[in-house]
């Protein structure tokens, strides 16, 4: 009986935290969202990598390749412009997917933990999307005119690829039932998209 109090205690603080961690996502302008985004891609990795000690060798046999797009594996500064829609992609499709997670080896503490992080860093970057539309509308169109054909062929981060690779992955779980090899093998295939996404961070700190 007296423990009653005590998880009610727990709970009322994790709010508590919960929300101060909200407000202080929201109250960030856009000039740091270079930082958000390290701190909660980096968060992210931490959680995915205490979820599994070590991988299961009777799922080796159902691994497969979800093909990460090129563009994320030989990252330019010249994709800079892209990173944003680019993790706003990355964030709602592994938002969807952790969505779906059945696996009970996982403790459900982490999996929301990840999820909130994904949501907020959705709107913040959304936030940060339109203010860019509105504030660089005319000087995108100059930078279009006057773009060099050289500069025209620099490859972009393509959603559209993104978007099939996370078709893939969520294909593969419906067709494994999502099975816990299934989810031990897609932990591992994200944890590997977000690294490639936390290296990504440090092109909004290059002039």
């Amino acid at each position: 009986i007296s423990t009653i109090p005590d998880m009610i205690q727990k709970c009322l603080w994790l709010e508590f935290l919960m929300g101060m961690f909200i407000a202080g996502t929201l109250s960030l302008d856009c000039n740091l969202l270079n930082v958000h985004l390290r701190r909660v891609t980096w968060q992210n990795l931490r959680l995915l990598s205490s979820m599994s000690n070590s991988f299961p060798v009777e799922c080796l046999r159902e691994n497969i390749a979800f093909e990460l797009p090129q563009e994320f594996l030989q990252y330019t500064q010249h994709m800079k412009r892209d990173i944003k829609k680019a993790f706003y992609e990355m964030s709602l499709q592994t938002f969807n997917i952790f969505s779906q997670h059945t696996f009970k080896s996982w403790k459900e503490r982490h999996v929301k933990q990840i999820q909130i992080g994904l949501d907020q860093q959705a709107e913040y970057l959304n936030q940060c999307l339109e203010e860019d539309k509105n504030e660089n509308e005319d000087m995108k169109e100059m930078k279009e005119n006057e773009m060099k054909p050289s500069e025209a062929r620099v490859p972009q981060l393509s959603n559209l690829e993104l978007r099939r690779y996370f078709n893939r992955i969520d294909n593969f779980l419906k067709e494994k039932k999502y099975s816990d090899c299934a989810w031990e093998i897609v932990q591992v295939e994200i944890r590997r998209c977000l690294y490639y996404f936390y290296k990504f961070t440090a092109l909004f700190r290059r002039k």
